[in-house]
Protein backbone atom coordinates (compact mmCIF):
# COMPACT_ATOMS: atom_id res chain seq x y z
CA UNK A 1 0.00 0.00 0.00
CA UNK A 2 2.79 2.43 0.95
CA UNK A 3 4.68 1.73 -2.26
CA UNK A 4 1.52 2.36 -4.35
CA UNK A 5 0.86 5.72 -2.64
CA UNK A 6 4.42 6.88 -3.23
CA UNK A 7 4.21 5.87 -6.85
CA UNK A 8 0.98 7.86 -7.23
CA UNK A 9 2.48 11.05 -5.75
CA UNK A 10 5.57 10.73 -7.94
CA UNK A 11 3.45 10.34 -11.07
CA UNK A 12 1.33 13.34 -10.09
CA UNK A 13 4.42 15.47 -9.47
CA UNK A 14 5.84 14.56 -12.87
CA UNK A 15 2.55 15.51 -14.54
CA UNK A 16 2.47 18.90 -12.77
CA UNK A 17 6.12 19.53 -13.68
CA UNK A 18 5.42 18.67 -17.30
CA UNK A 19 2.42 21.00 -17.40
CA UNK A 20 4.40 23.89 -15.93
CA UNK A 21 7.28 23.25 -18.31
CA UNK A 22 4.93 23.23 -21.29
CA UNK A 23 3.32 26.44 -20.04
CA UNK A 24 6.67 28.20 -19.71
CA UNK A 25 7.86 26.98 -23.11
CA UNK A 26 4.56 28.04 -24.70
CA UNK A 27 4.80 31.53 -23.19
CA UNK A 28 8.39 31.85 -24.35
CA UNK A 29 7.49 30.77 -27.89
CA UNK A 30 4.52 33.17 -27.96
CA UNK A 31 6.71 36.02 -26.77
CA UNK A 32 9.31 35.20 -29.42
CA UNK A 33 6.61 35.12 -32.10
CA UNK A 34 5.12 38.47 -31.05
CA UNK A 35 8.58 40.03 -30.94
CA UNK A 36 9.61 38.77 -34.39
CA UNK A 37 6.30 39.09 -36.27
CA UNK A 38 6.27 42.42 -38.10
CA UNK A 39 4.77 41.95 -41.56
CA UNK A 40 2.32 39.79 -43.46
CA UNK A 41 -0.12 37.41 -41.88
CA UNK A 42 2.12 36.86 -38.87
CA UNK A 43 2.30 40.61 -38.26
CA UNK A 44 -1.48 40.98 -38.45
CA UNK A 45 -1.96 38.06 -36.11
CA UNK A 46 0.52 39.54 -33.63
CA UNK A 47 -1.28 42.89 -33.78
CA UNK A 48 -4.61 41.17 -33.18
CA UNK A 49 -3.23 39.38 -30.12
CA UNK A 50 -1.58 42.43 -28.56
CA UNK A 51 -4.12 45.10 -29.56
CA UNK A 52 -5.69 46.95 -26.66
CA UNK A 53 -8.86 48.98 -26.97
CA UNK A 54 -9.18 52.07 -24.84
CA UNK A 55 -12.62 52.46 -23.32
CA UNK A 56 -14.23 55.25 -21.33
CA UNK A 57 -17.06 55.40 -18.87
CA UNK A 58 -19.61 57.44 -20.82
CA UNK A 59 -22.35 57.77 -18.22
CA UNK A 60 -23.82 61.26 -17.76
CA UNK A 61 -22.16 61.97 -14.35
CA UNK A 62 -18.71 60.98 -15.64
CA UNK A 63 -19.06 62.99 -18.86
CA UNK A 64 -20.23 66.05 -16.91
CA UNK A 65 -17.32 65.67 -14.49
CA UNK A 66 -14.77 65.47 -17.30
CA UNK A 67 -16.17 68.53 -19.05
CA UNK A 68 -16.38 70.48 -15.80
CA UNK A 69 -12.71 69.69 -15.10
CA UNK A 70 -11.81 72.03 -17.98
CA UNK A 71 -13.14 74.90 -15.82
CA UNK A 72 -12.82 78.25 -17.59
CA UNK A 73 -12.24 77.27 -21.21
CA UNK A 74 -10.64 80.30 -22.91
CA UNK A 75 -11.47 80.09 -26.60
CA UNK A 76 -10.79 83.56 -28.07
CA UNK A 77 -8.51 86.53 -27.45
CA UNK A 78 -9.57 89.91 -28.84
CA UNK A 79 -6.82 92.53 -29.24
CA UNK A 80 -7.28 96.24 -29.85
CA UNK A 81 -5.03 99.22 -30.54
CA UNK A 82 -6.64 102.64 -30.26
CA UNK A 83 -6.28 106.18 -28.93
CA UNK A 84 -8.44 107.21 -26.00
CA UNK A 85 -9.05 110.85 -25.05
CA UNK A 86 -10.09 112.15 -21.68
CA UNK A 87 -10.36 115.70 -20.39
CA UNK A 88 -11.58 117.93 -17.59
CA UNK A 89 -12.85 121.43 -18.14
CA UNK A 90 -13.89 124.40 -16.06
CA UNK A 91 -17.49 125.62 -16.42
CA UNK A 92 -16.20 129.19 -16.30
CA UNK A 93 -12.65 129.42 -17.67
CA UNK A 94 -11.45 128.20 -21.09
CA UNK A 95 -9.36 125.05 -21.38
CA UNK A 96 -6.29 127.15 -22.12
CA UNK A 97 -6.45 128.40 -18.54
CA UNK A 98 -8.17 125.63 -16.54
CA UNK A 99 -8.49 122.58 -18.78
CA UNK A 100 -6.68 119.25 -18.52
CA UNK A 101 -6.56 116.86 -21.47
CA UNK A 102 -4.80 113.56 -22.12
CA UNK A 103 -4.45 111.30 -25.17
CA UNK A 104 -3.60 107.70 -24.37
CA UNK A 105 -2.30 105.21 -26.93
CA UNK A 106 -3.86 101.95 -25.78
CA UNK A 107 -3.10 98.31 -26.51
CA UNK A 108 -5.24 95.75 -24.71
CA UNK A 109 -7.04 92.47 -24.99
CA UNK A 110 -10.22 90.77 -23.92
CA UNK A 111 -10.30 87.02 -23.26
CA UNK A 112 -13.60 85.17 -23.61
CA UNK A 113 -14.77 81.61 -23.28
CA UNK A 114 -17.12 79.39 -21.32
CA UNK A 115 -17.05 78.52 -17.64
CA UNK A 116 -17.59 74.77 -17.91
CA UNK A 117 -17.76 74.36 -14.14
CA UNK A 118 -21.32 75.70 -14.54
CA UNK A 119 -22.35 72.73 -16.69
CA UNK A 120 -25.23 70.79 -15.07
CA UNK A 121 -26.19 67.12 -15.45
CA UNK A 122 -29.46 68.16 -17.10
CA UNK A 123 -27.41 69.91 -19.79
CA UNK A 124 -26.12 66.54 -21.02
CA UNK A 125 -28.29 63.92 -22.73
CA UNK A 126 -26.96 60.53 -23.79
CA UNK A 127 -29.38 58.65 -26.04
CA UNK A 128 -29.75 54.91 -25.36
CA UNK A 129 -28.14 52.65 -27.92
CA UNK A 130 -30.10 50.05 -29.92
CA UNK A 131 -30.67 46.61 -28.43
CA UNK A 132 -29.02 47.49 -25.16
CA UNK A 133 -25.75 48.48 -26.80
CA UNK A 134 -23.68 51.32 -25.34
CA UNK A 135 -24.91 54.71 -26.53
CA UNK A 136 -23.03 56.36 -29.38
CA UNK A 137 -24.97 59.65 -29.38
CA UNK A 138 -24.70 62.63 -27.02
CA UNK A 139 -26.12 66.14 -26.84
CA UNK A 140 -24.54 68.87 -24.67
CA UNK A 141 -25.98 72.32 -24.02
CA UNK A 142 -23.08 74.55 -22.94
CA UNK A 143 -23.34 77.42 -20.43
CA UNK A 144 -23.37 80.92 -21.96
CA UNK A 145 -20.10 82.38 -23.18
CA UNK A 146 -18.64 85.33 -21.28
CA UNK A 147 -15.70 87.70 -21.17
CA UNK A 148 -13.34 86.46 -18.47
CA UNK A 149 -10.96 89.41 -18.36
CA UNK A 150 -10.25 92.71 -20.09
CA UNK A 151 -6.81 94.15 -19.57
CA UNK A 152 -4.41 96.75 -20.92
CA UNK A 153 -0.85 95.96 -21.90
CA UNK A 154 1.08 98.45 -19.80
CA UNK A 155 4.24 97.96 -21.86
CA UNK A 156 2.41 99.08 -25.02
CA UNK A 157 0.05 101.65 -23.47
CA UNK A 158 1.46 105.15 -23.13
CA UNK A 159 0.56 108.81 -22.91
CA UNK A 160 0.63 110.28 -26.41
CA UNK A 161 -0.15 113.89 -25.45
CA UNK A 162 -1.01 115.84 -22.31
CA UNK A 163 -2.05 119.48 -22.03
CA UNK A 164 -2.85 121.36 -18.81
CA UNK A 165 -4.25 124.86 -18.37
CA UNK A 166 -2.02 127.70 -17.28
CA UNK A 167 -3.86 128.26 -13.99
CA UNK A 168 -4.35 124.67 -12.75
CA UNK A 169 -2.04 121.79 -11.82
CA UNK A 170 -2.17 118.51 -13.70
CA UNK A 171 -4.76 116.11 -12.30
CA UNK A 172 -2.86 113.11 -10.92
CA UNK A 173 -5.88 110.83 -11.39
CA UNK A 174 -6.60 111.72 -15.01
CA UNK A 175 -4.35 109.04 -16.50
CA UNK A 176 -5.74 106.33 -14.21
CA UNK A 177 -9.29 107.40 -15.08
CA UNK A 178 -8.41 107.29 -18.77
CA UNK A 179 -7.01 103.78 -18.47
CA UNK A 180 -10.22 102.65 -16.80
CA UNK A 181 -12.21 104.32 -19.59
CA UNK A 182 -10.01 102.59 -22.19
CA UNK A 183 -10.67 99.22 -20.55
CA UNK A 184 -14.41 99.81 -20.75
CA UNK A 185 -14.14 100.85 -24.40
CA UNK A 186 -12.09 97.75 -25.17
CA UNK A 187 -14.74 95.47 -23.68
CA UNK A 188 -17.51 97.32 -25.51
CA UNK A 189 -15.63 97.00 -28.81
CA UNK A 190 -15.08 93.28 -28.25
CA UNK A 191 -18.78 92.74 -27.56
CA UNK A 192 -19.76 94.79 -30.61
CA UNK A 193 -17.46 92.67 -32.79
CA UNK A 194 -19.17 89.46 -31.62
CA UNK A 195 -16.54 88.06 -29.27
CA UNK A 196 -19.15 86.02 -27.39
CA UNK A 197 -20.41 84.33 -30.57
CA UNK A 198 -16.86 83.44 -31.59
CA UNK A 199 -16.08 82.15 -28.10
CA UNK A 200 -19.13 79.88 -28.15
CA UNK A 201 -18.37 78.60 -31.65
CA UNK A 202 -14.80 77.71 -30.68
CA UNK A 203 -15.94 76.11 -27.43
CA UNK A 204 -18.46 73.95 -29.28
CA UNK A 205 -15.72 72.70 -31.59
CA UNK A 206 -13.39 71.92 -28.67
CA UNK A 207 -16.03 70.05 -26.66
CA UNK A 208 -17.20 68.12 -29.75
CA UNK A 209 -13.63 66.97 -30.34
CA UNK A 210 -13.33 65.93 -26.70
CA UNK A 211 -16.57 63.93 -26.78
CA UNK A 212 -15.56 62.23 -30.01
CA UNK A 213 -12.39 61.05 -28.27
CA UNK A 214 -14.65 59.44 -25.64
CA UNK A 215 -16.05 57.17 -28.35
CA UNK A 216 -19.31 58.90 -29.29
CA UNK A 217 -20.17 58.61 -32.97
CA UNK A 218 -22.78 61.39 -33.02
CA UNK A 219 -22.02 64.54 -31.04
CA UNK A 220 -24.30 67.57 -30.85
CA UNK A 221 -23.01 70.57 -28.89
CA UNK A 222 -25.13 73.71 -28.65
Amino acid sequence: MTTQYRSGRSSSSLSLFGFLLALVLGAALLGLFLNRARTGLAGRLATLITARRQTFDTSVPIVVERIQSLNRLETVVYSLDTVVENSKSSPVLPDLLAGDKILLVVHGQAIAGIDLSRLRPEDVRIDPGPDGQPSRSIHVNLPPSEIFVTSLDNAKTRVYARSTGLLVPADENLEADTRAKAQQQLQAAALADGILDVARKNARASIALLLTSFGFDHVDVT
